[in-house]
């Protein structure tokens, strides 16, 4: 397991669910060469969503830009060797007002 390798990056969450996180990416890496990496991120996102609840979004790679907006406590960054891997729960990052899409509250 590569767990004591990974490098946190950004991360809001709590120090058990960056834990899960360490741990699931390590056991996925057991399971996947490196250069798979949409198995990487699809293994880390199954797992994360039936141990936390499901939204869970997953990137996995070793050059990526990104800009998300997150659920506060959901969010990691980190690196374990070559790779680098962002992990979050997704949001609007607010509620839609009623009235915001009229179309909508239209159809009957």
């Amino acid at each position: 397991m590569l767990e004591g390798k990974a490098v946190i990056g950004e991360t809001d969450m709590l120090e058990t669910m960056q834990k899960d996180a360490l741990h699931i990416a390590a056991k996925a890496l057991d399971f996947f060469d490196v250069t798979e990496a949409t198995e990487i991120a699809r293994f880390i996102k199954k797992e994360y969503d039936r141990q936390h609840g499901s939204g869970w979004q997953c990137i996995v790679g070793t050059d990526f830009g990104s800009f998300v907006t997150h659920c506060y406590g959901c969010f990691i960054y980190f690196c374990i060797g070559s790779l680098t891997i962002l992990l979050f729960r997704g949001s609007t990052g607010q509620e839609p007002k009623a009235d915001e899409f009229p179309a909508l509250e239209t159809i009957a």
